[in-house]
This record gives C-alpha cells, sequence and structure tokens, in this order.
C-alpha cells in the first residue's frame, strides 16, 4: 500500500479551497434539467432546433457518455465537445455504438463554430440564472476572508467562464485570490497539476493551504497527496460523476464534515490558528 503525503500540521493555515458543485453550491439533477432546458429554449431559433425533446435526450446521454468515458481516465470534460456532438446526432450522425468513440472531427463538421459559442454561452448564461448561490455561503466567505484566510475555487468543471461568472453575480470574485478550474487547466483532480496551478495562484504553500470537497479521491486524496489540508463533506449526492476510489492508498481528511456550514466551528476545534493570529 502507499501513503500519501502528511501535511505539517504543525503549519500555520494560511488558505482555504473548496470544490465548487456540491460543496460550495448544491447542484442537483433539476437544477441541470432547468439550464439545460433555458439553454435549447434560447438556441432553438437561431441553431435550427425543431425537436426540443430530442436535444435533451442527446444532451442527457452525450453528458452521461463524457463522464463515463473521461472521468475515470482523468481526463478533462469539454462542454464544446458535447455541443458539437448533440448537433451532430440532430442533424443525421448516429452516435457511436458499444466500444467505439465518437470521430469528433466529423461532428464538428455539422455545426457552424458560431452555433457551438452560442449554445455554450446560453449554458453559461443558463447556469447563473438557474441555480441560486445558497445564502449561507457569501456571508461565510467574508467571515472567512475577515480572519485573514486566502480563499479559492478548485474545481473539475466543463467550462472555466461558467464558474467564473457564477462568482461574480454571486458577490464572490472580490473574495477570491483563485478560481482553478479543471477545463482551462487542461487536468482534472486528482491530479497534481490542478493542486499545483492553485497552489501558485494561492501564493501560499500546500502545507498552510486546506481543501474542502466532497469527491474522496478527487478532494481528499488529491488534496493529500499534494500535500496540503483535507477536509471531506460528506452525505452528497452519490449520482455526480466521482473519480474511482484506489483501495491501496492510504489517506485520511484533516476534518470531515456533514454540512459545509459546519467548516468554521471544525476550524476553530482543529486549533490551527489563522493569519490574523
Amino acid at each position: 500500500m502507499s501513503l500519501a503525503r502528511v501535511a505539517d500540521g504543525s503549519a500555520a493555515l494560511l488558505a482555504i479551497s473548496f470544490d465548487f458543485a456540491n460543496t460550495l453550491v448544491p447542484v442537483r439533477g433539476a437544477s441541470f434539467a432547468a439550464v439545460v432546458e433555458l439553454t435549447v429554449d434560447g438556441a432553438a431559433g437561431a441553431c435550427g432546433i425543431s425537436d426540443r425533446p430530442a436535444f435533451l435526450s442527446c444532451w442527457a446521454e452525450e453528458r452521461d457518455r463524457q463522464f463515463r468515458e473521461d472521468v475515470p481516465l482523468g481526463r478533462k470534460v469539454s462542454l464544446p465537445q458535447r455541443v458539437a456532438r448533440v448537433l451532430a446526432r440532430l442533424r443525421g450522425m448516429p452516435p457511436p455504438g458499444s466500444g467505439a468513440t465518437w470521430d469528433d472531427s466529423a461532428a464538428e463538421r455539422l455545426s457552424a463554430p458560431a452555433e457551438r459559442d452560442l449554445i455554450v454561452d446560453l449554458y453559461t448564461r443558463s447556469f447563473v440564472r438557474a441555480v441560486p448561490p445558497p445564502p449561507a455561503v457569501g456571508p461565510m466567505l467574508h467571515r472567512l476572508r475577515g480572519r485573514g484566510y486566502r480563499l479559492g475555487i478548485l474545481s473539475n468543471w466543463p467550462l472555466s467562464v461558467t464558474i467564473e461568472r457564477y462568482v461574480e453575480a454571486a458577490g464572490w470574485a472580490p473574495l477570491l485570490a483563485a478560481v482553478v478550474v479543471s477545463e482551462r487547466v487542461g487536468a482534472i483532480k486528482p491530479s497534481p497539476l490542478m493542486f499545483a496551478t492553485a497552489e501558485r495562484e494561492l501564493g501560499v504553500p500546500g502545507a498552510a493551504i486546506l481543501h474542502i470537497g466532497d469527491d474522496w479521491t478527487a478532494d481528499v486524496v488529491g488534496a493529500r497527496m499534494a500535500g496540503w489540508r483535507a477536509a471531506y463533506l460528506r452525505g452528497q449526492p452519490q449520482d455526480w460523476p466521482r473519480q474511482p476510489v484506489d483501495p491501496g492508498l492510504v489517506v485520511e481528511a484533516d476534518l470531515t464534515i456533514d454540512r459545509l456550514e459546519d467548516l468554521e466551528a471544525a476550524l476553530e476545534a482543529a486549533e490551527w490558528g489563522d493569519p490574523s493570529g
């Protein structure tokens, strides 16, 4: 068995990073359905989409296919790729059969870049509109920032601009020193590249950072392997795509909480200190 690197427990805690979906922001199946419905409603006329149910069905199937094929292999999921595949199916290209993969170059030839860009932009706008910020998160971030912690988001998400616009709309952007998203990094947690990028943008050593997330492998294993502290948020929806757990890797979370609202009390109990002294 291999043992993840352990952060120096004597180091002062200087920064906290959060996973986005189902950690900072609950994202349930109904939320995704609403986002896709708003997206197709906005794109129907410009993209000639006459069969709304077919769009919704193809979107769900291609989303599941991406997560099934890409996440276990540590590959980032691409929203523009999903859009191209959906449009190709609506225009007569059959999806790949069992054991086969998409010919993405052929799929892209069945849509124009402007169409794909429009749908991607509408998806981002629809997500911001359909998924409200939890009311407790903003005040918590303000309190943590007021105590001197550098704060960031570290997320596996298929489109960076969606999270960037979301945090702007929520009023969180001035509180965050880093927003690191897999789509822009080109890797997904638990890749060391994700944590190294966040460490650089937060501007503090990994041993002084606590990462909080709901995916054991992506968030807890990834953080501990990077030499960070890790907090596990348990009890989140299990239908979300998750990294497979390596049974030969021994890790422990520094903190385990059932609700994000419990974080501040858990930090006080841990007695790690904070930047304000």
